[in-house]
Formats: structure tokens, C-alpha cells, sequence
């Protein structure tokens, strides 16, 4: 058995902030590309997004992760953590109030995932999906970076 490799790439139009389900985009793509099993690198070219495998049957789970964060990455400032409690304002600020909250919170998550390919589509449990995470307000085309290595049909 040889390995092959593939790279490619997904255009993916986000809503605004929030999460778009891409799982069954990357299945199309794996069976597109005819690959049986190997391994697959989703990278997400971007800073203000990320990627995150998640519940994918009770939307609450998204809704509480997006206040969590929201909640822990504010806007325009937030509270030092030494005893003094000083409010410290982003200097990056030229893009937008969401701009720099959304750099952290890309920082705070990942923007590469790495998932197992077995007859002909990623190895997920039963409750999860791949998720694009955008973390700015206004609706964006995001580029997504698929490299698969593995056993391919002939």
C-alpha cells in the first residue's frame, strides 16, 4: 500500500458571529477526493475564527460556549487581574469593537484540527460536528486549508 496526499481548499461564508456546521463539507470533499482512510488537517486561514468539534444535537451547548466567551473576552477593555482591578483598553482597535476580542479568542481555541478518515469519512463520535467558529459580528468569507494523507481508491 502506497499513501498519497491531497490539499485543497473550502470557501465558507459565515453569518456573522456564531457557528456554521462544515462536517459534512469536509465528508464531501473526502469522498470527492476518493480517500479511503488516512488522516485529514483542517486549518482555518484565519485570525478572528477558529475550529472546534462540539455538540452538534442541542444548540444550547453553542449558545452557552458564545455567552461564555463573550463573558470572559469583553469589548473595548477589560480588569487586569492583579488586587488593583485596573481597566485595561485594547490597543488594536482600529477594525472594530469585535476585532481584538475575536484575536483572543482565536488564540484561546485553535484554528487546526486533526481527525482520523475510515471508509470514506472523518471518525466523529456520535454527538459531534466540526465547527467554524466566527468571532466577529458582520458576515465574512473564511478559507479553510484541507491536506489529507492516506490510502486512496484507485
Amino acid at each position: 500500500m502506497f499513501l498519497k496526499q491531497k490539499q485543497g481548499n473550502l470557501e465558507i461564508i459565515t453569518r456573522g458571529e456564531g457557528f456554521t456546521n462544515i462536517t459534512s463539507l469536509i465528508n464531501s470533499w473526502i469522498l470527492e477526493q476518493q480517500i479511503l482512510e488516512g488522516v485529514i488537517f483542517i486549518t482555518a486561514l484565519h485570525t478572528s475564527c477558529s475550529l472546534t468539534i462540539n455538540e452538534n444535537a442541542d444548540k444550547r451547548v453553542l449558545d452557552d460556549l458564545t455567552n461564555y466567551f463573550n463573558a470572559i473576552v469583553p469589548e473595548k477593555e477589560f480588569y487586569g487581574l492583579t488586587n488593583n482591578n485596573n481597566k485595561i483598553q485594547y490597543k488594536h482597535s482600529e477594525e472594530g469593537l469585535d476585532d481584538m476580542p475575536a484575536h483572543i479568542k482565536t488564540a484561546l481555541t485553535t484554528t487546526t484540527l486533526s481527525l482520523s478518515i475510515k471508509n470514506r469519512k472523518l471518525v466523529l463520535g456520535t454527538w459531534q460536528a466540526i465547527y467554524l467558529w466566527e468571532h466577529r459580528y458582520s458576515k465574512n468569507s473564511r478559507r479553510l486549508n484541507l491536506h489529507a494523507l492516506g490510502e486512496f481508491i484507485y
